[in-house]
């Protein structure tokens, strides 16, 4: 089969995520098994037009703005007919396929933007993304059929109008191969993990207010932060964590080595996560493969990836002060801890890309037979009218 694949970016981009590593570990699959496949994406300075990744096709179009535009002049003129199946990956903006492809389209969604709009684009611009997000939605096709990556995104799209029976659902998966056992030793100090780019949406601000609020009830606690740090967001906390009193407890140690991360993984004794909303929360599942629960905000896909005091900690009130409460908590019952870290261990080594690619192909199989159930009814029907 000839599958065309739209989304803003691949796995190599700059700016590559959680979404990028999914959608990667999906596609080498499929080639894997025989598909061809391709995927249409954002250009990036100093980044090939083509190339081949794991065996897909990537084909860069314009920039960061101008990628939906230049994506569909390019698929007029060079793919169009070309694909089997066409998949949408919905990165907060949609391509809009069903309006111009001729093929048989599937819409991706990981997450929606929400209240990520106005924390990436400042109030005005947010506000504009926020209340225009609702109407660009009605315009996908309802009656196209839906992957998504947790039940709180399929939630969110019934909330909008999409049909439950429509929406189907894959697992996730994690790259990071689980610890063969708990018995690695943690930092000799309790230590606090926030990792990830510094980006507004993630609000590792608010790890820092929390860290300094349980620093004076846990004396001896450290943060580490590990991540990029481009950007005016990165360079407010970074500012904030050099006027703290407690700054010589905390290590900055930007963007660090997939080595480098494993590690801080496996040590530190709790990762903290207080995004605005995530899809899944691959961070998570990954700590949790390294003996690390995570301590993280209520929010859609971070209430997915932990089960409150199963797994993981998850706050009652999305603040600093309850966040801390939640890390003093989890250090000091240490009995409990070392529960929700077995847990947790156990639950990650279920995640597997090959389940959610077992899943993902579910979804495209249901999707064609049940195409052919529809032309075998007709046909049937038409037998029975002669």
């Amino acid at each position: 089969m000839k599958i065309l694949w739209f989304t803003w970016k691949d796995i190599n981009d700059p700016y590559a995520g959680g979404a990028e590593v999914v959608s990667n570990q999906l596609a080498k699959r499929l080639v894997a098994d025989g598909h061809e496949v391709v995927f249409l994406v954002r250009g990036f300075p100093g980044m090939a037009k083509e190339e081949i990744v794991n065996g897909y096709k990537v084909i860069r179009v314009g920039n960061y703005h101008t990628v939906y535009w230049e994506a569909y002049k390019y698929y007029k003129k060079h793919l169009q007919g070309w694909a089997d199946l066409v998949i949408e990956e919905a990165n907060i903006i949609p391509f809009f396929c069903n309006w111009y492809v001729k093929e048989k389209s599937i819409l991706f969604f990981h997450n929606l933007g929400r209240e990520i709009w106005f924390y990436e684009m400042g109030w005005l611009k947010g506000l504009i993304g926020y209340l225009g997000e609702p109407i660009w939605l009605q315009f996908l096709g309802k009656k196209r059929d839906i992957i998504t990556i947790s039940e709180s995104t399929k939630k969110d799209l019934v909330r909008f109008g999409f049909k439950k029976n429509k929406i189907k659902i894959i697992s996730e998966g994690i790259e990071i191969k689980p610890i063969a056992n708990l018995q690695i030793e943690k930092f000799e100090k309790p230590t606090l993990l926030s990792l990830g780019a510094l980006r507004a949406m993630k609000r590792a601000d608010q790890i820092f207010l929390a860290f300094e609020l349980a620093k004076k009830e846990i004396p001896d606690l450290q943060l580490i932060v590990a991540g990029c740090t481009k950007g005016n967001f990165a360079k407010k906390v970074l500012a904030m964590i050099e006027e703290s009193p407690f700054k010589d407890s905390i290590q900055c140690l930007g963007k660090v080595s997939p080595e480098r991360k494993i590690e801080l993984m496996q040590k530190s004794h709790l990762i903290a996560v207080t995004s605005t909303r995530e899809g899944w929360g691959l961070i998570v599942t990954e700590a949790n493969s390294q003996g690390t629960p995570a301590v993280v905000y209520d929010v859609q896909g971070l209430r997915d990836s932990v089960k409150n005091l199963k797994t993981g900690y998850i706050c009652e009130k999305n603040t600093p002060e309850n966040l801390s409460k939640k890390i003093k908590k989890a250090l000091e019952n240490k009995d409990k801890y070392e529960k929700i870290r077995l847990n947790a261990w156990q639950w990650s080594k279920k995640i597997t890309f090959d389940k959610s690619y077992d899943d993902f192909k579910n979804c495209l199989n249901f999707n064609y037979e049940e195409k052919k159930i529809s032309i075998l009814k007709r046909a049937l029907n038409h037998i029975n009218f002669l």
